[in-house]
């Protein structure tokens, strides 16, 4: 069996590729139980974002043929269409490529932080679909454990930067005061609340947030000053919007041509600046042919980004350093591994502490030692035995190490959740 990871993202594929061979959120449970179930496949996640969708699976690489077919039919792509633009790592260069991913090392925008917690998210899912096992549950933990050490050492994650930033400052070149501008926000997931706080940072005055869910919209409304509307009510505040970011999870467009068409009348030539950051996207590509609208996509924040990318790149160079020695610390684990042999140690061990006790039990009862007596000993010395050497390594470990071997521990002893 190997550790492969199927993918594609911004550096392999454009937009048009992402979109439609994107997971929606809402399709992920159903897609992974289909995907685990698949003839050889033993464990498996998918991880699918705006600038990414990898299947990451434990399975004969005989069967990469099959999961990359299954991938198109679940998506119902055109014969050979994904294989254009699909990228494949296997075992240590798999391991390599997900820390990468973690740490932001492979985003769009070095050393940003939102991935982390998408790959969480995906981590979440598969957990409760229960399509996980000891190689991708402890990949997963590695990754997060290594992400966070990265950003602790290097600079990597330092003057913040987002997708989000990257919008805002595109949105820059076209306003150059904010105050007057009324901006619209479609969704109210993380990449809009960053979103809605850089643009209340530059000074936009009347903000406006558009949600499926009002709850949410109203949630982030309070914490920028701007009022919150219900996606039913879109329409009728088009007209009086300057700037419109749409990043949401909906499958099909939430803003459609002719809703355009109609406001851009009334707004009597005043143009409109659009960004969409969804895959899939939002925002109907057709309203892009419109006069006096401005429509950009992800794959159009990339001059913004080059930007961003310079003062992070020293810090990324010490980060693939770090990220190298621990992908390189999985791989060992990942060759060693052999459950059969570990457990049959395990019990060998467990029987020479058991026969060194009882022999010195035994002694003991010769010397006129009472039952009661060597009872308390057999017991006191065998548990101290058992538990030296797991307690011993837990405290010497890394703080890396350590957090992923106390997660095994408490699964291994079988401890409640509550560590208190």
């Amino acid at each position: 069996m190997a550790l492969i990871t199927l993918g594609l993202s911004h550096h392999s594929a454009p937009v048009e590729a992402r979109e439609r061979l994107a997971f929606t959120e809402a399709d992920l449970p159903a897609a992974l139980a289909r995907l685990r179930a698949l003839p050889g496949v033993e464990e498996a996640a998918i991880l699918s974002t705006c600038n990414r969708t990898e299947i990451h699976a434990v399975a004969s690489v005989d069967d990469e043929a099959r999961l990359l077919e299954w991938w198109r039919r679940e998506l119902n792509a055109p014969q050979d269409y994904i294989h254009q633009f699909v990228y494949t790592h296997r075992d240590q260069a798999a391991v390599l490529h997900s820390l990468r991913v973690a740490a932001g090392l492979d985003s769009m925008i070095i050393g940003e932080p939102q991935i982390l917690g998408q790959m969480k998210q995906s981590f979440a899912t598969a957990q409760s679909q229960r399509v996980l096992g000891p190689v991708l549950s402890r990949l997963f933990q590695h990754s997060f454990a290594v992400a966070k050490l990265a950003r602790s050492q290097t600079q990597v994650g330092a003057h913040p930067v987002s997708v989000a930033y990257a919008a805002v400052q595109m949105a820059k070149r076209i306003f150059t005061d904010f105050r007057s501008t009324t901006a619209l926000l479609i969704g109210a997931g993380e990449t809009v609340q960053l979103l809605a706080r850089h643009l209340r940072g530059q000074g936009v005055q009347r903000l406006i947030v558009a949600n499926r869910s009002l709850d949410k919209a109203e949630k982030l409304a309070r914490e920028v000053q701007g009022y919150a509307i219900p996606l039913t009510d879109l329409a009728a505040y088009l007209p009086d919007v300057d700037l419109l970011v749409s990043s949401t999870a909906a499958r099909g467009h939430i803003l459609e041509r002719a809703a355009m068409e109609t406001a851009i009348k009334k707004r009597r030539r005043k143009p409109v600046f659009m960004i969409d950051l969804a895959m899939p996207r939002d925002i109907d590509p057709r309203i892009g042919q419109l006069e006096d609208i401005y429509l950009y996509t992800l794959d159009d924040l990339r001059d913004v980004v080059q930007d961003n990318l310079k003062a992070r790149t020293e810090a990324a160079k010490q980060a693939e350093v770090l990220i190298a020695e621990y992908a390189l610390e999985f791989t060992r684990w990942l060759e060693g591994r052999d459950a059969g042999a570990t457990i049959a140690q395990i019990r060998a061990q467990a029987r020479a502490h058991r026969d060194d006790v009882l022999d010195k039990a035994r002694r003991r009862l010769a010397n006129g030692a009472t039952a009661e007596e060597v009872m308390t000993f057999v017991a006191d010395t065998l548990s101290n035995k058992l538990l030296h050497a797991p307690s011993a390594q837990l405290r010497a470990a890394s703080s890396v190490e350590q957090a992923m071997l106390v997660t095994s521990a408490r699964k291994l002893f079988d401890l409640p959740d509550d560590e208190g």
